[in-house]
């Protein structure tokens, strides 16, 4: 994982061995005042698992928490505790890491890693770094279809089938849309100050994006109209609790699916932005966690 300003990046590997894992890229952020790293697997990059590995072990996203700990001698722990990164109710038992001088693999970070005192700190350099991981992102090739030879035997004709009027579904209110998809968390935010300014625009071209937003299962604000200007809303958080989730649901998908908005989260002297996602199937969540300090 590699620091920049408050937040981390890099890459996580699940394996059996060098030629049998799964490779994530990893966002999170570190709490100078607990100590605590936070981070959890973004996307998922590289699958080459094989063998019982891949029967057994679903590719399923992590969010892990953790105490960052320097016993001396250059020694680098990480201590903590993790979850599914979808479902933090889902334990999936403790977090146990060591630095070491040697990897098992060699990746795109390992020039920074090398360099990070003498310059590859640099913010455009981690950016740019950061998405070369997507170059390698592995494509499954559809199989084509066996062209019909010309010596096939005609095939009879069948009389015409008439076709069944379909019946519209019902429409779902927000309240069962936002019961029914699935929820896909899109980024955690520490809460550090009193209050918390959320600041939402379309994030593509103004298309009729309309959403609704559930704190904490309860709903709080619909029928959001997504433009070019920000529709801005304010939490005070000696409202909330001390881990959140805040739901974004399309209520519709405007003229060019999917629905999609910027967020813009400021929180005392930080800010924040997460591009967030909804379709028919699901909703973007945000995780909002107190720091110690605040509880």
């Amino acid at each position: 994982m590699i620091r920049s300003g408050d937040s981390l990046t890099g890459t996580s590997y699940y394996y059996e061995s060098k030629n049998n894992f799964r490779r994530f890229t990893v966002k999170g952020y570190f709490d100078p005042l607990t100590n605590e790293v936070i981070w959890w697997d973004d996307q998922l990059v590289t699958d080459k698992t094989s063998g019982m590995f891949a029967r057994v072990s679903a590719p399923e996203a992590l969010l892990s928490t953790a105490d960052f700990n320097c016993p001396g001698n250059d020694e680098m722990l990480l201590d903590g505790s993790a979850s599914l990164r979808d479902d933090k109710e889902a334990d999936k038992g403790n977090v146990q890491l060591q630095k070491t001088d040697i990897s098992v693999f060699g990746d795109e970070w390992d020039f920074v890693i090398e360099n990070y005192t003498v310059g590859a700190n640099d913010p455009y350099i981690i950016d740019s770094i950061s998405h070369i991981a997507f170059l390698h992102t592995p494509r499954v090739e559809k199989k084509s279809l066996s062209a019909v030879p010309e010596t096939a035997e005609p095939v009879a004709h069948k009389p015409p089938v008439t076709e069944k009027k379909s019946i519209a579904a019902p429409r779902l209110s927000v309240e069962q849309k936002f019961t029914a998809r699935k929820k896909t968390l899109a980024t955690v935010i520490p809460v550090t100050s009193d209050s918390i300014e959320l600041r939402f625009y379309d994030n593509a071209e103004i298309d009729g994006d309309s959403i609704a937003l559930f704190m904490n299962n309860v709903l709080v604000f619909k029928n959001i109209r997504l433009t070019d200007q920000a529709y801005t809303i304010k939490f005070a958080a000696s409202s909330l609790e001390n881990d959140n989730e805040l739901v974004m649901v399309a209520e519709n998908l405007g003229s060019i699916p999917p629905n999609t908005s910027l967020m813009v989260a400021i929180v005392g002297d930080k800010r924040y932005e997460a591009r967030l996602q909804s379709t028919e199937n699901s909703s973007a969540l945000i995780r909002f966690i107190k720091q110690s300090s605040m509880h």
